[in-house]
C-alpha cells in the first residue's frame, strides 16, 4: 500500500519560518534512527513556492573517506564551459523540485572547473566556487542548502578536519553574508553532541529536533487506514510513534498481533547477539581518537535502568558505555533536552525483555 506523507506540520512552520528570514544560523536537524527526517525535507521542498533554489546533498549511501569522495557527491559536473554567472542563471531556469533528489539536486560544475579543483585539491578554492554560484543564484533566487548525513564526512582531513571547514564555510554562508540558508541533517546524536559543545557554533546555529510521532498523531496517522482502537493500542505499545513501523504495521493489518511479536522477537535476538559478542570477544569506542575497551557489566548495568523508566538524565551513564550504546543505535541522546532514551519504543521493550530472560 502506498503511505502518504503525513502530519509534521510544526516541523514544517518552524522551516518555513526560518526560510521566510534572512539566513542567520545554520540549522542542524537531528533526532532518532527512521523518524521521518529526510521525508519531512523531500516533502517540504516539493512544497517551496518558486522563489526557492534547493541545493540537496545526500552522504546517507557514500563511504566518505577522503575530500575527493565529498566533493564527488557535492558536485553535478556540466559537460560543457561556462562562466559562472551562466550557470546560475541556467540553474534557476531548469531547477524542478520534484527531481531535487536526483543529480540536479546538487551543485552543478563545468567539467573544466572540477577537474582544476581536483588537481589543486584546495578546499578552499572549493569554497570560493560555492560561494561565487551561490551569490549569483541570490540574484534571481533564495538559495537553500540542505546536506543529509552531515556526519559522514566528519573523519575526513585536509590539514585537519573538513567538517571545521565546513562549519567556518556555513557560518560565512549564514551568519556573515546572510547568502543562504543550511541545513544539516543527521540521525547520528553523538555528532549532535559533539556540535552541541562546539565553541566555534555557539551562537551560530540552532537545533531543530524531528522525534518520533507523539500519541495523538499516531492514532491520526492509523485511523486514516482503518485501524480500530484495539489495532491502534497494540501498534502503539509495541512500536510507539516510529514512522517506519507504523508504515510496516499498516502494510501487515491483516497479521497485525503476529506482526507485531516477530518485530520484538527479531530486535531481542539482535540486542542479545550483540551483547554475547561483546561478552565473549570485546568492544572498544573510539573516543577524541583514543581507544576505551567497552565494560560488559556497566553496559548491563545502564540498560537495567530502562526497567521502569523510559528515558533517562543525560549524565546518568559513563561516556564510554554511553558511546557504545548510542554507536549500537541502541539509545538516542538529545542533547538540547538533555535526555538519553532507547532509539524506539521497540529497542525499549527489547531491553526489557532482555533483563528479564537473564
Amino acid at each position: 500500500m502506498e503511505i502518504e506523507f503525513h502530519d509534521r506540520e510544526k516541523e514544517i512552520e518552524e522551516i518555513k519560518r526560518i526560510l521566510k528570514a534572512p539566513p542567520n544560523l545554520i540549522t542542524f536537524v537531528y533526532g532518532p534512527i527512521n523518524s521521518g527526517k529526510t521525508a519531512l525535507f523531500q516533502h517540504l521542498i516539493k512544497t517551496l513556492p518558486g522563489d526557492y533554489r534547493v541545493f540537496y546533498i545526500s552522504l546517507r549511501h557514500i563511504y566518505v573517506s577522503r575530500a575527493d569522495d565529498f566533493l564527488k557527491v557535492l558536485f553535478d559536473v556540466k559537460n560543457k564551459r561556462a562562466s559562472i554567472k551562466t550557470l546560475a542563471k541556467e540553474v534557476v531556469e531548469t531547477y524542478v523540485p520534484e527531481e531535487v533528489l536526483t543529480p540536479l539536486g546538487r551543485i552543478p560544475i563545468p567539467k573544466n572547473i572540477f577537474r582544476e579543483l581536483f588537481r589543486e585539491r584546495r578546499v578552499e578554492n572549493v569554497f570560493v566556487y560555492l560561494e561565487t554560484l551561490l551569490g549569483e543564484v541570490a540574484k534571481r533566487k533564495r538559495p537553500v542548502l540542505v546536506l543529509d548525513e552531515l556526519q559522514k564526512i566528519g573523519d575526513v582531513k585536509i590539514n585537519g578536519p573538513l567538517i571545521y571547514e565546513l562549519f567556518n564555510f556555513f557560518v560565512g554562508l549564514t551568519k556573515e553574508s546572510h547568502l543562504a540558508h543550511v541545513f544539516a541533517i543527521t540521525s547520528d546524536s553523538l555528532f549532535i553532541e559533539k556540535i552541541f559543545n562546539e565553541a566555534m557554533l555557539h551562537g551560530r546555529c540552532r537545533y531543530l529536533l524531528v522525534d518520533d510521532f507523539d500519541y495523538n498523531t499516531t492514532v491520526e496517522f492509523l485511523r486514516k487506514y482503518g485501524f480500530n482502537e484495539d489495532e491502534i493500542e497494540l501498534t502503539w505499545n509495541y512500536f510507539g510513534g516510529k514512522p517506519v513501523y507504523l508504515v510496516e504495521a499498516v502494510n501487515n493489518k491483516h497479521r497485525l498481533k503476529d506482526f507485531c511479536e516477530e518485530q520484538l522477537k527479531l530486535r531481542t535476538v539482535e540486542l542479545k547477539q550483540a551483547l554475547k559478542k561483546l561478552k565473549e570477544l570485546g568492544e572498544y569506542v573510539l573516543i577524541n581518537d583514543k581507544k576505551y575497551e567497552i565494560d560488559y557489566d556497566k553496559v548491563i548495568s545502564a540498560l537495567s535502568l530502562f526497567k521502569d523508566k523510559d528515558s533517562l538524565l543525560l549524565d546518568s551513564l559513563d561516556e564510554v558505555t554511553k558511546h557504545y550504546l548510542i554507536k549500537s543505535n541502541v539509545l538516542f541522546l538529545d542533547p538540547t533536552n538533555e535526555i538519553i532514551k532507547p532509539q524506539s519504543r521497540l529497542d525499549l521493550l527489547a531491553i526489557r525483555k532482555l533483563l528479564q530472560e537473564s
